[in-house]
C-alpha cells in the first residue's frame, strides 16, 4: 500500500511541477507580453500602413500563441492568431486571408525567423528582433502580394 501512495504522491507532484517548470523556463522570454505598433515608426513599401495594431504573445509549450488585433489602412478591424512550436513544422494561422500556416525557428535569445506560407506556397520570411533592453520588437518581412509584386515592411512595435 505504501507504494501506491508514493507513487500517486509522485505522480501527482510531477503533474503539477512540470508545466511549472515549463512556464518558468519560457518566462525569460523577451517577446512575452502586449506590443502595440507605432505606425510612424514603421516603414511599409507598397501600400497604405495600417492604422493600429496590438501584439500580444503569451507561452505555449516549446514556443508562444500569438495574437494580434488591430485597424487595417480602410479601417477595417484585423484579427490574426496562432499557436506555433519551435519544431521545425507549420502551424495553423487563423484571420490573414494572404497566410494560413507559420513555422518559426528561434536565431537566439532575442531573435526569431518565420517562414509564411499560403496554400503551401511560401508568401513571406519574417524575422523578429528584440531590443536589448527589451522595449522595442522590430518586425521585418519580405514577400510578395497577391499581385505578385514583392515588398519590404519594418515594423516597430513598443513594449505596453
Amino acid at each position: 500500500m505504501n507504494a501506491i501512495k508514493r507513487t500517486l504522491v509522485l505522480g501527482t507532484m510531477l503533474a503539477v511541477a512540470v508545466p511549472a517548470a515549463l512556464a518558468t523556463a519560457q518566462s525569460g522570454d523577451p517577446v512575452l507580453g502586449t506590443w502595440t505598433l507605432n505606425v510612424a515608426k514603421s516603414k511599409y513599401s507598397l501600400g497604405p500602413a495600417p492604422k493600429s495594431q496590438t501584439r500580444t504573445y503569451t507561452a505555449a509549450a516549446n514556443g508562444y500563441k500569438f495574437s494580434a488585433k488591430g485597424v487595417d489602412a480602410e479601417g477595417k478591424a484585423t484579427t490574426t492568431e496562432f499557436t506555433a512550436a519551435y519544431d521545425g513544422k507549420f502551424h495553423a494561422v487563423t484571420g490573414n486571408p494572404a497566410v494560413d500556416s507559420i513555422m518559426v525557428k528561434k536565431i537566439d535569445a532575442n531573435t526569431v525567423e518565420a517562414t509564411q506560407t499560403k496554400g503551401g506556397k511560401p508568401v513571406s520570411k519574417t524575422t523578429r528582433a528584440i531590443s536589448k533592453d527589451g522595449k522595442t520588437l522590430t518586425s521585418t518581412a519580405h514577400g510578395k502580394n497577391a499581385a505578385g509584386k514583392a515588398y519590404t515592411n519594418v515594423e516597430i512595435f513598443e513594449k505596453k
